[in-house]
């Protein structure tokens, strides 16, 4: 399998990036057990098909160790050329508290350790608590680490427009923002939207496909109960659904999609992916890898090979105004996580 070159983005002049990202919460527990010694390989298919980003976090499990046995055996069976060929984007998720030059780097420098690089492509910061201001602390000394070397690019995840605005007013350079963003999420588009269209900042995307909830497998299905819901995403997503509009407009808003979906020849999913990476300022959409158990590789490269015109987003559009508005329910990218 050979993606086209439409699947790939040039970041920055260093980083040039797959637009589906693997997504490695997955292997952080909340969706069973993952097997190493099956992981490693199944990362190797992700690579040879084409899906060479992963996006990650020091509190997902064993995921930054993944990627540094991943690199270990990269080295070994291809040479040390290979690694120019993955990029792997981590998070970093402190308890609030001083920032000191100290901690900030002895957690950097762990990441570092992890990962098995002498610089991180990318680290993204999240920060659970706005009141205490020693976010900016942790920033501004990320910001010295990056000038030393030991980071290449600053980048957030579920920071608000608010805040985010803040950090750039600070003289922070911001390369992207992770934020949860889907047809039926589409928070993103009241106000950070234009705000990183404003200042050059892209947006990462997660929560696309709700966890697995946007498929044909829940086309026409009655509404499952929390029992059935076997995954943290399936559980958290589903309460997304019910603000948003409840499972019978969404069985309206699957039924549109299988209709399009049909017409490409391409899954409910490969649409719901297509549309978000379609908006502006969205860099790439992250998919979650459940290694070693099921990938959906085949079906994730077809995101490429179909383009929406008009009609169908009318056709998509029709449902969704149908909906509640989240951004007045939930409030602004990542307040979910911060009440």
């Amino acid at each position: 399998m050979t993606l086209p070159e439409s699947s790939r983005l040039q970041l920055t002049p260093d980083l040039n990036i797959c637009r589906i990202l693997n997504g490695l919460w997955q292997v952080s527990g909340a969706h069973g057990r993952i097997d190493p010694k099956k992981a490693i390989p199944s990362m190797f298919c992700y690579l040879d098909a084409g899906f060479t980003t992963w996006d990650l976090a020091d509190h997902y499990g064993p995921a930054e160790d993944f990627i540094g046995e991943f690199r270990r055996q990269l080295v070994a069976t291809r040479g040390e050329e290979a690694l120019g060929n993955i990029q792997a984007f981590t998070k970093w998720v402190p308890r609030p508290g001083s920032m000191t030059r100290q901690w900030v780097e002895k957690n950097i420098d762990r990441s570092r350790q992890r990962m098995e690089v002498e610089s991180l492509d990318l680290i993204q910061f999240h920060w659970w608590d706005y009141r205490d201001r020693n976010y900016l602390d942790a920033l501004k000394q990320m910001a010295q680490l990056q000038a030393e070397g030991k980071i290449k690019h600053l980048a957030l995840t579920n920071f608000d427009t608010e805040h985010l605005k803040i950090i750039i007013d600070a003289g922070i350079k911001i390369l992207s923002n992770q934020v949860q963003y889907s047809l039926v999420d589409r928070r993103p588009k009241v106000k950070m939207e234009q705000f990183c269209q404003d200042h050059d900042i892209k947006l990462f995307t997660y929560g696309t496909v709700c966890g697995g909830l946007l498929s044909e497998k829940y086309l026409g299905k009655p509404e499952p109960g929390w029992t059935e819901l076997s995954t943290a995403s399936l559980r958290k997503y589903k309460n997304m659904i019910d603000g948003w509009g409840g499972w019978n407009l969404f069985q309206e808003l699957l039924t549109v999609l299988q209709d399009i979906a049909t017409q490409y020849k391409v899954s409910i999913s490969n649409v719901a992916v297509r549309y978000i990476l379609d908006q502006p300022t969205v860099a790439g959409v992250i998919i979650g890898a459940r290694l070693g158990i099921s990938e959906h590789i085949e079906d994730n490269a077809r995101v490429f090979n179909m383009t929406l015109n008009a009609k169908d987003k009318e056709k998509i559009e029709a449902v969704l105004v149908k909906s509640q508005d989240l951004y007045q329910i939930v409030g602004d990218c990542g307040d979910e996580y911060r009440r």
